[in-house]
């Protein structure tokens, strides 16, 4: 390693997503999974907030995307209980997000499912022991 490591980062805070489904992925955004609009600089372009992260959607305009494209395995959602996991899990379904897996705990304590948003995104609502109940602070 060359140089001196400057301080720790706050952590992985910002996601970006191109969305094909523009329109169904900021209703599940907001509506589904409770973030907000934090800026809507034009038609497309969406800056949402959990309070503690940012998700940026920009809408693809290069027609829909092939699911061998994307790169990124899934996006966690941490939750403070494991009992926040199955809440999820049945208000998600409930609402027909399609679902990868059911809740389940892990040899670590950790317990989660996967769902995919309208993009076909995977998300990972997750209890996971040693960051959860974590709040931000500087």
């Amino acid at each position: 390693m060359n140089g001196t490591r400057p301080a720790p980062t706050a952590g992985i805070r910002h996601v970006a997503l191109f969305s094909a489904h523009f329109d169904e992925s900021v209703y599940f955004y907001t509506e589904l999974m409770g973030m907000h609009v934090e800026w809507h600089p034009d038609a497309d372009n969406i800056y949402l907030s959990s309070g503690n992260d940012n998700l940026a959607l920009h809408r693809f305009l290069g027609g829909v995307r092939q699911p061998e494209q994307q790169r990124l395995d899934h996006i966690g959602f941490i939750v403070d209980s494991a009992d926040e996991v199955d809440a999820w899990h049945a208000f998600l379904a409930a609402n027909d997000v399609r679902m990868k897996s059911v809740p389940k705990t892990h040899r670590d304590g950790a317990r989660s499912f996967y769902c995919l948003d309208p993009d076909d995104t995977a998300l990972q609502i997750i209890h996971h022991p040693p960051i959860s109940g974590l709040r931000f602070s500087r």
